[in-house]
């Protein structure tokens, strides 16, 4: 059984858990970073790994799920929000909508990541009634991202990875 993990990281997060994740994978297993990734037909189960933008995959990673047919599919993510957010919730409904389309979806995982400081100091800018101001909240999240993904959230991806694949 041949698998092909496949990522896009915008600012190492994403990259960190699919090296964690890759570690568990069966012998013979193949890791590439979206951009130069092969096309999946030579693999039985692909894992795609993305960050999320704007509620969604990235575009490069969208993409890419274009080309995936007839798989069994497993998804990660890492998004600055909180895993158990309602928002959270969405990024990981939408994966699945992405992805069992064409596919046998056989589960994910999602953690907090370090959100890029540019678009930190972007919220900063927004006047205090726009939507994305930097809130107490807001900022309070931004804070708690910069420390993730951390051991627990690699040692979680490793597990629910390793479930997955045991039960093929």
């Amino acid at each position: 059984m041949k698998t092909l993990l496949v990522y896009s990281s915008k600012t190492g997060n994403t990259k960190k858990i699919a090296e964690q994740i890759f570690t568990i994978l069966p012998k013979g297993s193949e890791i590439f970073p979206v951009e130069i990734a092969p096309f999946s037909e030579n693999y039985d189960n692909v894992i795609i790994g993305y960050w999320v933008n704007k509620g969604i995959a990235d575009t490069k990673t969208l993409e890419y799920i274009k080309k995936i047919n007839n798989k069994k599919v497993a998804f990660f993510v890492t998004l600055g929000a909180y895993p158990d957010s309602d928002h959270a919730k969405k990024v990981v409904k939408k994966g699945y909508e992405l992805l069992n389309d064409k596919n046998e979806v056989l589960g994910h995982f999602i953690c907090q990541g370090k959100i890029d400081p540019a678009l930190t100091e972007m919220f900063k800018k927004f006047p205090p009634d726009h939507p994305h101001a930097m809130t107490p909240e807001r900022k309070k999240r931004h804070e708690d991202a910069r420390t993730h993904p951390d051991e627990d959230d690699c040692k979680k991806a490793r597990e629910i990875f390793k479930n997955i694949f045991e039960n093929i």
